[in-house]
């Protein structure tokens, strides 16, 4: 849970503060100031460009969280006379004045002579979230690693054609989370850019063991010594990854499939699938020192491999129709965590930012807002300001946008 106590009367923006303080938001005004003088001196000058001030900036930052709470497609349709026109929000800042924040908005202006990452300019920043995310929050000893679904507006996919549809799906990145299981809280964010077509470029890796055993690692590289136990998807399941995991003191718990994991040093006996009908239910088991691979029945094969559970420990899956169904313990605890995870994709993915720029690392920085609000309402939620305003996540989003844009004070109304 939380780390630290919040007063009754914390606002959504103090929340949201936890991981996006004001001298990360000063940081982007002189660093947006510092990228429109360099522009302009390569460009010519721009005589309607006058230095953006942290009021600005977080105006600017709330028209954009905006976006998430009323979809609209393009944030500029604030201004217009349209559905998603807001005229309450937008006499705060022209749309000119918008534009040209937009043009020139950085978080690092200049590249370094030693800087050979892709991530440059957002770096700083994730550096800056991950702390916030560290200090905040405590997490439960369950956690997920996996690839969090980003929901695209659905009227827009109902309105656009198949060839709109695949250039916007075509990412040049990977977004992957170490998040708990038990609140969703997101505890660390890890970014995989496409940086070639070549050997270690995504596309050439994005079926293959070596690049989820590098995502696992970099997700779990603060977990060490802590007991936690990581439950993981099939393209990250490993017998090598998970024996280096047991050494750092990380258990785990992960779905196996021959298609898609690592089965190096696995049984093969144990891959396919038995001659003889079984029923649901029905399991085997083989171990190797804490290690055990299961093999459980239940309308199909699935196969399980985790050092974190006793496979003899009995469990049980509750289906709605065909009631109790018997298990290894390990299967209905990754059942378990992983039906949460879907509970918390389904309630807040929809509201990540709408607005989609073209430049990579705008990209991950609206995903890295959109995430550190989330969190900031889910510590919310086990805070005591919550049982005094009770804001839905929708209220949530709205509150912080009228703090940011300075249209309310920030302390909440009784």
């Amino acid at each position: 849970g939380p780390t630290r106590k919040m007063p009754l009367t914390a606002s959504a923006m103090d929340f949201f503060q936890l991981f996006v303080p004001d001298n990360v938001l000063k940081n982007m005004v002189v660093q947006t100031n510092m990228y429109a003088k360099k522009y302009q001196e390569r460009f010519g000058s721009d005589d309607a460009w006058i230095d953006v001030t942290l009021t600005e900036m977080k105006a600017f930052l709330g028209y954009m969280i905006s976006t998430s709470i009323h979809h609209c497609e393009s944030v500029l349709s604030i201004w217009s006379s349209g559905f998603y026109s807001n005229k309450s929000i937008a006499l705060i800042m022209t749309q000119s004045r918008f534009e040209k924040i937009l043009k020139y908005f950085h978080i690092v202006a200049f590249r370094s002579s030693q800087t050979t990452h892709g991530l440059y300019k957002i770096q700083p920043f994730l550096d800056s979230l991950q702390n916030g995310f560290d200090s905040a929050f405590r997490p439960s000893q369950a956690q997920v690693l996996h690839e969090p679904l980003i929901d695209e507006d659905p009227v827009f996919i109902a309105t656009c054609t198949e060839r709109e549809l695949r250039k916007r799906k075509k990412r040049k990145f990977s977004l992957w989370v170490r998040q708990c299981s038990s609140t969703g809280f997101i505890c660390q964010i890890y970014v995989h850019l496409k940086e070639g077509s070549g050997a270690d470029g995504l596309d050439a890796l994005k079926n293959k063991p070596q690049l989820h055993s590098m995502v696992a690692k970099s997700l779990c590289q603060n977990a060490s010594g802590k007991n936690y136990i990581i439950f993981t998807g099939p393209s990250i399941t490993s017998l090598n990854l998970f024996e280096e995991f047991e050494k750092q003191g990380i258990y785990c718990c992960g779905l196996l499939s021959a298609r898609k994991s690592d089965c190096t040093g696995l049984p093969p006996s144990m891959l396919n699938n038995p001659e003889t009908p079984q029923s649901r239910g029905q399991y085997r088991i083989r171990m190797k020192g804490n290690m055990s691979l299961i093999c459980w029945y239940n309308k199909g094969h699935f196969r399980f491999l985790t050092n974190a559970y006793s496979p003899v420990r009995q469990g049980v899956i509750i289906k709605r129709k065909s009631g109790e169904i018997p298990c290894p313990l390990a299967v209905e605890a990754f059942a378990a965590h992983l039906s949460y995870i879907c509970k918390y994709d389904d309630k807040y993915s929809k509201y990540f930012i709408s607005h989609k720029p073209n430049k990579t690392w705008q990209q991950v920085f609206w995903f890295a807002i959109s995430i550190a609000i989330n969190n900031a309402y889910i510590l919310y939620k086990m805070s005591e300001a919550y049982h005094v305003t009770r804001y839905s996540r929708a209220q949530f989003g709205e509150r912080l946008v009228k703090e940011l844009l300075g249209l309310e004070d920030t302390s909440p109304s009784h």
